[in-house]
């Protein structure tokens, strides 16, 4: 069985009014009919399509105050209560505790040492290299855990050779941000090709996109939109790509933020776990979704049953 795991940053669940919520009101036809018509938003959860399962997740943990990225995200690649461990919610990069609970077992080396073939397939620019070396750059949580785990981050090579894909899927930002100006762009249903070519190489592909949490952050609705229909593309190659009958792909996130542009904070917005593949794989797998916690123990089952 083949895995997608596609980690979309700060993107909950939230209300249908298109004044505050990108995802009430961008044009998103792929997604829409993935899910029976519906929006992703809190109303359609949970939903079971021909195609897909929406949950709702929880991202608070029993923690107060709002959800925060290294501790979400150390939920999410740990299986564990990381919030409630520490007694706080912690972002965005982590600190030395938050750290050790994604260096002592994450999902990658977990699934290492089951004899199972994990990658993670985020290009980096050199100047992200020449960061983390200097000391000016700290990882986040999710490179944090491919390195710790023996996975070596993809370079410029990688993403010019086609294994790899940068952060905005299409590679266009290395060449308006960057200044790599022959650096090959793809179009997004073309990353979305990519993705599932990708996947098939492995038993288990993370791809991390963080841009959604910085559209949240921003309150830009225009570019939030846009942002979510180059999304919609991206998913209409994968779509076309995915064998359902032979893996799964999941979509979740680590807090809410984008789905409510009236405020420049995260949320404490539920956020989906999407799940696209067979309907006998899907319904084993959101059988106990209902936090963060529970995506790794799922993603392990899902690998010790096939």
């Amino acid at each position: 069985m083949n895995l997608l795991f596609v980690f979309l940053d700060g993107v909950g669940l939230g209300s249908g009014d298109p004044h505050i919520n990108p995802l009430a009101g961008a044009h998103m036809p792929a997604l829409q009919e993935l899910l029976g018509g519906e929006r992703l938003l809190l109303a359609a959860a949970p939903l079971d399509s021909p195609r897909a399962s929406l949950r709702a997740l929880d991202t608070c943990l029993g923690i107060a105050g709002l959800p925060q990225s290294a501790t979400g995200q150390a939920a999410l690649l740990t299986g564990q209560n990381v919030p409630a461990a520490l007694g706080y919610h912690y972002g965005p990069k982590p600190n030395p505790a938050v750290a050790a609970y994604i260096q002592n077992g994450n999902l990658f080396n977990h699934l290492h040492k089951a004899g199972r073939h994990a990658a993670f397939i985020n290009a980096y620019p050199p100047g992200y290299f020449q960061g983390i070396q200097s000391g000016r750059r700290l990882y986040s949580a999710i490179p944090l855990a491919a390195v710790s785990a023996g996975l070596p981050l993809l370079t410029q090579d990688d993403l010019h050779a086609g294994r790899a894909i940068s952060a905005d899927f299409t590679a266009q930002g290395w060449r308006q941000h960057l200044n790599q100006p022959d650096t090959p762009v793809l179009s997004p249903f073309q990353a979305g090709e990519r993705l599932a070519a990708l996947a098939a190489q492995s038993d288990f592909t993370l791809f991390e996109y963080w841009l959604s949490d910085y559209a949240g952050h921003h309150q830009d609705m225009p570019a939030a939109t846009s942002l979510l229909e180059t999304f919609d593309q991206v998913l209409a190659g994968l779509l076309a790509s995915w064998d359902d009958q032979a893996g799964l792909i999941l979509i979740t996130s680590d807090h809410g933020n984008l789905e409510d542009l009236g405020t420049r904070r995260h949320t404490a917005n539920p956020v989906p776990a999407l799940l696209i593949g067979a309907p006998h794989l899907r319904q084993r797998f959101v059988s106990n979704l209902h936090d963060l916690t529970g995506i790794a123990p799922a993603i392990l089952a899902a690998f010790s049953e096939s």
